[in-house]
């Protein structure tokens, strides 16, 4: 069951103007496959300082440009020109000294929503046009690691990682790590019990350098969990129906909806492409209550407004007819706006591209709130305790 709202403080993100203003902590991080830059944002929340990143995606480039610190140098080439050495040099380091290096190596090839295995040796195609075999690039995360030797390492991927036939490439990748230099654990932790308003598990790497003679550390799971309702205040606008209850306020398609953030108001419209009402997914929402998935679509379901969201993956935003959790009491997807707040990203992050652009950076990315709570464990219990 969810805590009681009074058992828990409102659901809030800070906005990116409060992001920048929070005093650095001391420590720098380096990040690689670092998308639109959730997992920084979830460092910057923590104090730290993100000096370097790499993102070869022009699309994912573009929304991390928008949104980074101007100290911060992003690196679009494709992971595998990338030298350690480099990395040092841009940013004025030597061997040993970067406090944490991060990485979310592409998962595509060890999710459980995709082919998995039967995907492994096949190069995934990029919208502009280049191509990898995700399932290796963990390898180049890990000459990184051993040519950088930074304090700390934190590396994410899906939970499929640990599951199946991709199990046996999860002992290599984490008998490498280990032989690198580092005391070395592996947790699947779920963002719905980390301030996040949707159930997203991913599995967390947390490497401690051997020199600093302590063990890798993980965040505690909050007591409470945030719902759709929590995020989204305008799924909760009711209207008296006549008949001795209140009843949820429903928006037309076109229709802007009031959000809320901070202590400030703005509108947005519902996007065009939210509207499925000429799909079968929408007919088949019609059948469904809230909470109910569908029988014939695979990971078809009416959210709940009452508990968090069902896991946003970045392929659902790309057709739509495509099945993905759907909007609890409107036959639509959710906004980009509402998919922020699921996400746990600032109001006013800038995503740059088109709707299913937009819903894939926060597909792929990890939610920063998620990150801000490992960022400040490994800052307090490792890094801090440590120097």
């Amino acid at each position: 069951m969810i805590s009681k709202v009074e058992d828990k403080p409102p659901y809030q993100v800070p906005t990116m103007r409060e992001v920048s203003d929070i005093p650095w902590n001391g420590y720098k991080v380096a990040s690689t496959f670092s998308g639109c830059g959730g997992s920084c944002l979830g460092y910057r929340m923590a104090g730290f300082k993100v000096v370097w990143a790499n993102e070869f995606v022009p699309a994912a480039q573009d929304s991390y440009n928008a949104n980074k610190s101007t100290d911060c140098y992003l690196d679009k080439r494709d992971i595998k020109s990338v030298k350690a050495d480099e990395i040092l040099k841009q940013t004025g380091l030597k061997r040993g000294e970067l406090d944490l290096f991060d990485g979310s190596p592409p998962c595509q090839a060890f999710s459980t929503a995709g082919k998995r295995h039967k995907g492994w040796g096949e190069k995934k195609s990029y919208e502009h046009g280049a191509k990898q075999c995700n399932e290796t690039l963990f390898n180049d995360y890990i000459r990184l690691v051993r040519g950088l030797m930074p304090r700390v390492f934190v590396a994410e991927n899906v939970s499929g990682l640990i599951k199946g036939t991709a199990k046996g490439m999860f002992l290599e990748i984490l008998s490498e790590l280990k032989t690198s230099g580092y005391r070395v654990k592996c947790k699947v932790l779920d963002a719905q019990w980390l301030g996040v308003p949707q159930c997203r598990k991913r599995v967390i790497f947390v490497g401690v350098r051997e020199d600093l003679k302590t063990d890798p550390v993980y965040p505690v799971p909050l007591s409470f969990r945030y719902s759709i309702r929590d995020a989204l205040p305008h799924i909760i606008s009711a209207e008296w129906d006549g008949q001795g209850s209140f009843k949820p306020r429903r928006l037309s398609s076109n229709e802007p909806i009031f959000t809320i953030t901070c202590n400030n108001a703005y509108q947005t419209t519902v996007e065009a492409e939210t509207n499925i009402s000429r799909y079968a997914i929408g007919s088949e929402w019609d059948k469904l209550k809230e909470g109910e998935q569908s029988k014939k679509y695979f990971s078809l379901i009416k959210a709940d407004s009452k508990k968090p969201c069902p896991t946003i993956t970045a392929s659902s935003g790309s057709f739509r007819s495509a099945a993905q959790p759907l909007h609890p009491t409107e036959k639509r997807k959710f906004t980009i706006a509402e998919l922020k707040r699921l996400c746990a990203f600032p109001d006013d992050f800038i995503l740059k591209g088109s709707y299913a652009q937009q819903w894939e950076r926060l597909g792929n990315s990890v939610p920063p709130v998620m990150m801000y709570h490992v960022a400040k464990t490994i800052r307090d219990k490792i890094l801090t305790n440590g120097t």
